[in-house]
């Protein structure tokens, strides 16, 4: 497994998701060396780092320009993304502010939905940020919390 230290500039692509602890979220960042869209390269993100967590979840929007660095794994199969833990990560420039009608959130009690105009899925995750699941549709989340509360005892 080949590993090296870096420092990479790019566009977070989508909403950050929690991980699979407390304290750890999932990004994918965008990265250009040029101006071609040909020359984008995909970081598969990850970070254990709660402070950068706690910002990415409810504070970095998709199209913020980023400033991370931290540990690149290089994939064993050229078709897979590299593999980048964060350490630490810095906000350059937001991005500019999305017409509200595209994304929305919303309360389902004890969780937050977010709403895409762009995709039929819709992410869940608890109020304090845990990672529900992905809805296929708006009509599918109440059946999501559901299941996610009998798993769980119904706690949120």
């Amino acid at each position: 497994m080949d590993t090296k230290p870096l420092t990479v500039d790019g566009y977070l692509y989508a909403v950050p998701t929690p991980g699979t602890r407390p304290g750890t979220a999932h990004f994918e960042l965008i990265s250009s060396p040029t101006d071609d869209p040909e020359d984008d390269r995909v970081f598969s993100c990850t970070t254990e780092e709660s402070r950068i967590a706690n910002a990415l979840l409810p504070e970095i929007q998709p199209g913020d320009l980023l400033h991370v660095s931290g540990t690149l794994v290089q994939p064993s199969d050229t078709g897979e993304a590299a593999q980048l833990t964060v350490d630490a990560l810095e906000v350059l420039a937001t991005a500019p502010a999305r017409a509200l009608q595209e994304m929305v959130l919303d309360r389902y009690g004890d969780y937050v939905v977010v709403f895409d105009a762009d995709t039929d899925t819709v992410p869940v995750f608890t109020a304090l940020g845990q990672w529900v699941g992905l809805a296929d549709n708006p009509d599918a989340i109440t059946t999501l919390i559901d299941i996610h509360e009998r798993v769980n005892g119904g706690d949120a």
